[in-house]
């Protein structure tokens, strides 16, 4: 696929527009003019519908005035709306209203736009090459006559284009190698993709690949330079291009990457919403072309009529009178049959987004599958690492103090958090993350964090600072792993984004009201910062405004997390920076510092653990490494404990042995833990069975009921939850 210069006649026309609004002295053409300048505007930003209803309201003022040069554009605009969105046909019938108007005008300019948007259509799309050529050399016939240096350019880019896209090289090479060096000295962006892409083409032609991904490369660069909407048509172009020529090569990552950067524009571009929202306005152009042309016909007839009248008295005027009665009747039964079938058109139209909807809910259904699906097998082996470390420090009582595995497991519980808020991201209106209620110091927290991402630090040569207000009370009561999870993500951004710098915290008492402390929390970097343009999207989901060849790990959700953390806890966040000065990022919330609130929560957290009951547990687990963590947890605080490795061998074991409770796994081969439930419960079992899955809770929480399972608990979890768990059903 070759890049073709495609619509610089609508920016040349936009700000032609501009000029000539200036000079016009009536005030209906004025309007026009506006209305034509602001569809070529909302075109070059692909905003279709806004452009094709400017262009539509500029042709009705035009007809009306009179003014063919003005409506020659309308149907110039309009074309091109409907050539970009696929509806060939009717492109190429409204350009050629537009020449019929522009032929009666002898306007060249607006006959050079014309015949190169025509060229574009017949050549870009592939529908017939020899006409597209032969419309570009009219082109550049107007071209050339005006002296236009810089229409001359691209239409010689356009036919040059044509001949290699025929693969007719040698006659487009003399046409780029006439404006090579024109075009190198231009500030044309555009130009400069469409020659480099097709330099790049030609020498891919002739097999030299080091000068073909040269200009290739060339190409890309000045993509990543464009910010017009319209022209990322052509930047997608030159992604599928330089695919295909790395995938030649066998260079397959790099083919895979651009092909990539491709699918990502095209959709982006050219979307469902984009293309109905042109067949609706369509429908509704055509439909007023239809009452246009009736109009005029009106229009003639009338002075036909009149005439008539002025020679032909009585008789004729009989005639006359008939023949407009007749002309009514035939144009009613039009009208109606054009509003039958635009009526037919609209129920298709209809039909086909009851379809894409249809569509979108079933993509939407597999989201959430895939959701759960990743959750689960993100959860079963943090799972592991939670337990194995709770049985080290149960195990080796030395280690309580050790910082490194208060660092393991701090991890392992903040990449659970991370993980379950990135995979709720898509579902926080649907499923509200609550916050919980955790006793914690703030100075020790901020510690754990700041030794977590030392690692981090060194690799850039940064230092870390905490600043805690001493005001700030050494109790507070919220959820310190979101708390710690915003932390962690500003932090890590800040130092990956510094060199040899500083990344400050600090923490300021702004009042207390009551036992509600309002805190204020700074994270300020001194690293390359951020450009103005990007600062508002930074806390939009998937955007990265900088990557690191090294950095991999990036999803562009972390400033997302963080946004909607805040907002959990009913506070504020703004971002203040400035390039190659640093970034502060400064959010605002509520913490409570009751001191009753404090003990009634550190209360709830003892587990009595001096069991006066002998508690006999059945574990179904497959999975080895979990049945090695929930069989320590368990003995470790005086439980006994018998692990089968199915459901159908609990269904056998639990005829012969007498047990207390059971641990359901859901997620078994041969059969789940539902349906080894529901057998269970068909054999008399009464005894509570608390299934132990890294399922959401709410996403089986019909099977549970179906299933007449007790409890649930989401898998990793903390070890007393699960003892009170079992203490509070059997003991019931």
């Amino acid at each position: 696929m070759i890049t073709f210069k495609r619509f610089y006649f609508v920016l040349f026309f936009c700000f032609s527009s501009v000029l000539g609004l200036a000079q016009s002295t009536n005030s209906a053409n004025k309007e026009a003019k506006e209305l034509l300048n602001k569809a070529g505007q909302s075109f070059l930003k692909l905003d279709s519908k806004k452009s094709l209803d400017f262009a539509q309201r500029a042709l009705i003022l035009a007809t009306k005035n009179n003014d063919d040069l003005l409506a020659s554009k309308a149907y110039n605009l309009i074309g091109l709306n409907f050539e970009e969105f696929a509806d060939y046909k009717k492109a190429i019938e409204f350009y050629n209203k537009g020449l019929i108007l522009a032929n009666k005008v002898d306007n060249d300019t607006v006959k050079g736009w014309l015949n190169n948007n025509l060229g574009n259509l017949y050549c870009y799309r592939k529908i017939d090459f020899s006409k597209g050529i032969k419309h570009y050399k009219e082109g550049l016939r107007y071209s050339i006559k005006h002296n236009d240096q810089d229409e001359i350019m691209f239409s010689k880019l356009n036919i040059g284009s044509a001949y290699f896209a025929v693969e007719d090289f040698s006659s487009g090479i003399q046409y780029f190698n006439d404006i090579k060096e024109y075009v190198e000295k231009s500030n044309d962006i555009e130009s400069k993709i469409s020659l480099n892409s097709n330099f790049g083409l030609y020498y891919n032609s002739l097999d030299n690949n080091q000068k073909a991904e040269e200009y290739y490369l060339k190409a890309v660069h000045y993509c990543e330079q464009n910010d017009i909407e319209l022209i990322k048509s052509n930047a997608s172009d030159v992604y599928h291009d330089i695919s295909n020529f790395y995938y030649k090569i066998k260079n397959f990552e790099k083919a895979h990457f651009y092909l990539l950067k491709h699918d990502e524009l095209q959709d982006k571009i050219y979307n469902e919403e984009r293309l109905n929202d042109v067949k609706v306005a369509g429908l509704q152009i055509e439909h007023d072309e239809i009452n246009r042309e009736i109009d005029q016909i009106k229009k003639e007839k009338e002075i036909q009529q009149e005439k008539l009248q002025a020679n032909r008295v009585f008789v004729i005027l009989l005639g006359v009178i008939f023949f407009i009665l007749l002309l009514l009747l035939l144009s009613l039964i039009r009208n109606n049959k054009i509003k039958a079938k635009a009526n037919s058109d609209l129920k298709e139209a209809n039909r086909e987004l009851l379809i894409a909807k249809e569509k979108a809910e079933e993509a939407s259904q597999l989201k959430t599958q895939f959701i759960s699906t990743i959750s689960h097998e993100l959860r079963t082996p943090l799972y592991g690492v939670v337990g194995i470390t709770d049985i080290i420090l149960d195990e080796h009582k030395e280690l309580t103090n050790s910082p490194h595995l208060k660092s393991l497991k701090f991890s392992a519980k903040y990449l659970l958090s991370l993980v379950n808020d990135i995979l709720k991201v898509y579902k926080i209106e649907e499923n509200q993350v609550i916050l919980e209620d955790m006793v914690f110091n703030l100075q020790d927290e901020l510690t754990i964090i700041k030794d977590s991402l030392h690692f981090l630090a060194i690799k850039n040569s940064n230092q870390i600072d905490i600043n805690v207000d001493a005001n700030i009370p050494e109790i507070l009561v919220g959820d310190k792993i979101r708390l710690s999870q915003i932390f962690i993500n500003l932090i890590s951004n800040s130092l990956k984004f510094t060199n040899e710098g500083n990344v400050t915290v600090k923490a300021d008492l702004i009042e207390k009201i009551g036992t509600k402390c309002y805190l204020k929390f700074q994270v300020i970097d001194s690293g390359i910062g951020i450009a103005k343009q990007d600062q508002e999207k930074v806390f939009d989901k998937f955007v990265q405004v900088y990557r690191k060849e090294d950095d991999y790990q990036g999803t562009g959700l972390g400033l997302t997390i963080v946004k909607k953390m805040v907002e959990l806890f009913n506070g504020t966040i703004n971002l203040e920076s400035e390039e190659n000065v640093g970034t502060t990022i400064t959010f605002t919330i509520p913490l409570e510092s009751d001191v009753t609130k404090v003990k009634s929560i550190i209360n709830n957290l003892d587990v009595d653990l001096s069991i006066k009951k002998e508690y006999k547990i059945l574990v179904v687990e497959d999975n080895k490494i979990n049945q090695v963590v929930t069989k320590k947890l368990l003995e470790n605080n005086h439980f006994k404990c018998q692990i089968v490795d199915d459901g159908y061998a609990a269904l056998d074991l639990i005829d012969k042995v007498k047990f207390d409770a059971i641990l359901m796994d859901i997620n078994m081969p041969i059969i789940n833990g539902f349906d080894t439930s529901k057998l269970m419960r068909q054999k008399g079992i009464t005894i509570p069975i608390i299934a132990v899955t890294a399922f959401d809770k709410q996403d089986i929480a019909d099977k549970i009921i179906d299933a007449q399972i007790d409890e649930v608990i989401v898998k990793p979890f903390e070890s007393h939850k699960l003892f009170e768990t079992i203490k509070r059903l059997v003991d019931k």
